[in-house]
């Protein structure tokens, strides 16, 4: 691909040789779905992973620190709602909070209303770290959206989130109440 070439050109393409293979289907969701496939990997997902990993931390760590920092104060939760949350396994989970322990962003200990499980909670530096990571994340992101008008950016909210409702309806979006 040539550095003038764009999903546009890539999408359009693919188009193009489907409705010459296969004339007998509409392949027009083909073209949204995948220029928001194409955007969302090679755009949205650079943007946010930059700015964060400016911080020492990836996206998985900083989900779980901004997951924590959003409840607000105490900063704590179990790992298993955590898990939830982030529609993640346990394992996945368990990985994640060993890194953000050892970097001292994170705090395990026993609950106190139930000694059979554990609550995680932040520490100052890692509400620090997420603090500054977010604002990065949030300026990052509003600069690329800065591109739309006012009208284009409530469009794709609009769009995006009747998308997201369907495939819940549908069945095919996971909720966190998955297992």
């Amino acid at each position: 691909m040539s550095d003038d070439e764009t999903d546009a050109s890539l999408v359009d393409g693919a188009l193009e040789d489907w409705r010459r293979e296969r004339p007998d289907l509409d392949v027009s969701a083909v073209a949204a779905v995948g220029r928001l496939a194409f955007v969302a990997e090679n755009v949205v997902g650079p943007v946010g992973n930059r700015a964060v990993e400016r911080h020492g931390i990836g996206k998985g760590e900083f989900d779980v620190l901004a997951t924590l920092r959003r409840r607000g104060a105490p900063y704590t939760l179990s790992p298993s709602v955590l898990s939830a949350e982030l529609m993640m396994s346990r394992a996945g989970m368990t990985k994640r909070l060993d890194r953000l322990e050892k970097a001292g962003m994170l705090t395990r200990a026993l609950d106190a209303d139930d000694r059979r499980s554990f609550r995680v909670s932040l520490t100052d530096e890692g509400r620090r770290v997420v603090d500054a990571a977010l604002t990065d994340l949030v300026s990052a992101l509003s600069a690329l959206v800065s591109h739309l008008t006012d009208a284009e950016r409530d469009g794709l909210d609009r769009a995006l989130t009747a998308l997201a409702r369907a495939g819940k309806e549908s069945g095919a979006v996971a909720t966190t109440s998955d297992p």
